[in-house]
């Protein structure tokens, strides 16, 4: 029988928001007959937390282990107060660390990550760059890399690939969309047909109005479409609108949106950060690019261009290095974890349980001696 799990994050999709990792894992594990209970929805932060708080009491004798995404800056927060309440309530909970930031925020504040990660049964972790950075702060993390459904995304094999980008990200500064515009102009001149197509939801920092500006002010604006937010069935399709995926990131661990690109076949072209040359291979799957270096991006947007060969093997290779992520190989490992923590803690409470059975029967001789 599957164990009934909680998992604590952000379930922001039916408020606008993306579908995080942890949206699907717990549709996943639904879709395979495991009751599974979430929490938030909430998109104001501070009713999030304190729904996330409520739901863990609330519900706390419908679910035998808990799930709890860590992330950094002020998001840390609430991973330390709903692992408290967990803590409280006895409840086996694992932790997820996310994000490319996670290793800077630890440096700064060790003790608190240290004492986070300590109390938790199992600590996994996306990806080999978080593995590396935070396994300092505990010596036993667990790789469980994101997943995709494969059968969502077509995959094309980009033979030649054409003068068609495509950006995947959310409008953030984190994200660095207006890097992809700067590359488009770049390659105006020699490609009159480029075309740029951007794909995903508004954050509310300036950064999709700067991206605007800057496409008027370089002239290409005319090349460009900005689609907005997409439903998460529909990311495969928009995708293969394009033949190049531009990820321009700053910061980054293994963003989902770079695996569903391989996933489609498209030749990916990369900033260098985070965990991002641990999830990619340089030449063969990807090619990679310093930060915020339009003419490099461009570059080698370019040798993809004027190299169908290159452009041939990194799709094949891309859609080669996405099956890897498959729900169908990511699933039973999440399901497997939960039964095992629920498993060893029903044998710690039954060792605690014989323990005190036999301690009982050994007092009752001596209580009768003193009656006697």
């Amino acid at each position: 029988m599957n164990v009934p799990v909680l998992l604590v994050g952000n379930f922001l999709s039916a408020s606008g928001g993306s579908r995080g990792v942890c949206e699907e894992l717990a549709l996943r594990l639904s879709a395979s007959a495991t009751k599974v209970l979430t929490t938030s929805n909430k998109p104001n932060k501070i009713l999030r937390i304190c729904d996330m708080l409520r739901t863990i009491f609330k519900v706390r004798h419908e679910y035998k282990v808990a799930q709890v995404d860590v992330y950094s800056g002020p998001a840390f927060i609430w991973a330390e107060l709903t692992c408290a309440l967990l803590r409280s309530l006895k409840k086996p909970y694992v932790l997820t660390l996310h994000g490319g930031n996670l290793p800077r925020f630890s440096k700064e504040w060790p003790k608190r990550v240290t004492k986070l990660l300590s109390f938790a049964e199992v600590v996994t972790t996306p990806s080999r760059y978080l593995l590396e950075q935070m396994i300092h702060y505990r010596g036993d993390l667990l790789l469980l890399p994101n997943a995709l459904d494969l059968q969502r995304y077509e995959c094309k094999i980009r033979d030649p690939a054409q003068p068609k980008l495509v950006w995947l990200r959310a409008f953030h500064e984190i994200y660095n969309p207006s890097l992809a515009v700067r590359v488009v102009r770049f390659l105006a001149d020699k490609f009159p047909e480029v075309q740029l197509t951007m794909i995903g939801p508004d954050k509310g920092d300036g950064s999709l109005k700067q991206t605007q500006n800057q496409a008027y002010a370089l002239g290409v604006a005319d090349r460009i479409t900005i689609a907005g937010g997409v439903p998460k069935e529909k990311v495969g399709e928009w995708l293969n609108r394009g033949d190049i995926f531009l990820n321009t990131t700053n910061v980054d661990n293994a963003p989902v949106s770079v695996i569903e690109a391989m996933a489609c076949g498209l030749c990916v072209v990369s900033t260098n950060v985070g965990g991002l040359p641990y999830l990619l291979d340089d030449g063969y799957n990807s090619l990679l690019t310093p930060s915020n270096n339009a003419e490099a991006m461009a570059l080698a947007t370019r040798r993809i261009l004027t190299n169908p060969a290159l452009g041939r093997q990194l799709s094949k290779n891309g859609r080669t290095k996405a099956e890897q992520h498959d729900w169908s190989v990511v699933l039973p490992q999440w399901e497997a974890l939960f039964q095992s923590i629920a498993k060893s803690r029903l044998s710690d409470h039954h060792h605690r349980d014989v323990f005190r059975s036999n301690e009982n029967e050994a007092l009752t001789p001596m209580t009768k001696r003193r009656s006697l």
